[in-house]
């Protein structure tokens, strides 16, 4: 795998993480705004649309690797019409476009509340559009391994599985930042900080069991299809069979098992420490899971030559 597909890599996973993480941002404080008030939702979550926006310009950023010359970004959009790489490159610097904008306003308290509201779920709304045009950049008839499916699930899967684990890893930090400047409020923030985990934890086994029923389905269909799909499921069943392997078990670990345990030691007070330690695990393991699932991705493809 060369420089441009390992940019690819980190693009992809990072980009799908960010509009994840903020669309779970957004059910998150709709919800605890419903329970606790606009004021306790903004205290929990503000401070990570920063990270948010961060980590999709780095993705962005790399990228422009892909494309050899980054001064070509900006023509790479004129074929929106015809290119779902045109529409993935425009939807995403929309995306990080709205989404920097409503970080702004909301971390300022700039304009009405309704307008900021507007504003994110416009951004979260892009975000799915651009998740859909990546998976439509590689369903390429050329490319069975790939014209599948599974690619446009796995990753809204992946989309749906890291943001929401970013997104705990994320409160969870906020918590001990709010325990630390501002004591006063941190019991309702752990109450809140204990419901949003318990939530995120049975999301994210949910996302792990579509990801288990996914994969070999996938499989089979790559098994029983044209010989450039079965010489893919080779490539997986062989070469790339401890990547493969290696990933199933850090993704049933990180979202299966500790996902069990952070929903268990979340419905009692007095363990946040413990509830820290779990979510961070999770998602790294469940990031390092990820990120080799996409070197499987894109180094099983046999092309069909025309």
């Amino acid at each position: 795998m060369d420089l441009r597909e390992l940019a690819l890599v980190t693009f992809s996973i990072l980009a799908q993480m960010s509009v994840g993480a903020f669309l779970v941002l957004g059910v998150v404080k709709y919800f605890v705004a419903r329970k606790a008030g606009v004021e306790e939702a903004d205290r929990m979550g503000d401070r990570s649309l920063i990270a948010i926006i961060i980590v999709l310009g780095l993705g962005m950023l790399a990228s422009l690797l892909h494309l050899g010359s980054p001064l070509s970004a900006p023509r790479a959009v004129t074929n929106f019409a015809t290119s779902w790489l045109s529409r993935e490159i425009l939807s995403g610097s929309i995306f990080i476009v709205l989404g920097a904008l409503y970080a702004i306003l909301q971390w300022f308290k700039l304009g009405p509340s309704v307008l900021r509201t507007v504003i994110g779920w416009l951004a979260a709304l892009v975000g799915i559009v651009l998740v859909f045009c990546m998976a439509m950049v590689y369903m390429l008839p050329t490319q069975p391994a790939w014209n599948n499916l599974a690619t446009p699930v796995s990753f809204f899967t992946t989309t749906l599985l890291l943001g929401a684990l970013a997104m705990g890893a994320a409160f969870v930090a906020n918590y001990a930042y709010i325990q630390k400047k501002n004591p006063g409020c941190a019991d309702l923030q752990c109450q809140l900080l204990r419901s949003t985990l318990r939530w995120i934890a049975v999301f994210s086994v949910i996302m792990l069991g579509v990801e288990f029923v996914v994969t070999p389905v996938y499989l089979v269909s790559l098994a029983t299809g044209v010989p450039q799909a079965v010489e893919s499921a080779k490539l997986i069943a062989g070469p790339l069979g401890a990547l493969f392997l290696i990933r199933m078990i850090l993704a049933f670990v990180g979202a299966g098992v500790f996902g069990f345990f952070l929903y268990q030691n979340a419905q009692s007070a007095g363990r946040e420490k413990l509830l820290g330690y779990m979510a961070y695990t999770a998602f790294v393991l469940v990031l390092a899971a990820e990120v080799l699932g996409r070197l499987v991705f894109y180094s099983s493809r046999v092309g069909i030559t025309l």
